[in-house]
C-alpha cells in the first residue's frame, strides 16, 4: 500500500514554523546574521528606492537576501561540525572555511550588483 501523500496545507504550516524557529535560533545565536539582518532592514527599502526598474529592484532586494541566506546555511554547516566534536579536524575546519567563503562571495556578488547598478 503507498503511504498517504502529506503534502497538504498543514504540512506547509509546520514547514513555515520550523523556517521561523531557524530565523529566530540564528538572529539569537549568530552574530554575524544579527549584523546581516540589520543591515538589510536598511538596504532592502533602499534597493526599492534606488532600483530604476523591476529588474534592478529585484536585483538589488535579491542580492541582500542571497547573503542572509548563505549566512543561515555557513551557520548550519558551523553547527553540525561544532556537534560532532570540539576538537581540531582538518575536515572540520575546511567545512567552516569553505561555508565562509561562501559568504564572502555573496557579499562580494552583493557589493558587485550594487556598485554595477547605481554607479553605472
Amino acid at each position: 500500500m503507498k503511504p498517504e501523500n502529506k503534502a497538504d496545507f498543514q504540512r506547509i504550516i509546520r514547514a513555515t514554523g520550523y523556517s521561523m524557529k531557524g530565523l529566530k535560533s540564528a538572529y539569537i545565536n549568530e552574530a554575524a546574521f544579527r549584523q546581516e539582518v540589520w543591515l538589510s532592514l536598511l538596504l532592502i527599502p533602499l534597493g526599492f528606492i534606488l532600483g530604476d526598474g523591476v529588474i534592478e529592484k529585484i536585483l538589488l532586494v535579491c542580492s541582500v537576501l542571497l547573503v542572509l541566506a548563505m549566512e543561515l546555511l555557513n551557520s548550519a554547516v558551523e553547527a553540525v561540525v561544532d556537534r560532532i566534536g570540539s576538537e581540531y579536524h582538518e575536515l572540520s575546519g575546511r567545512a567552516k572555511d569553505i561555508g565562509s567563503a561562501a559568504v564572502f562571495m555573496t557579499m562580494v556578488m552583493f557589493g558587485v550588483t550594487w556598485i554595477l547598478i547605481l554607479f553605472f
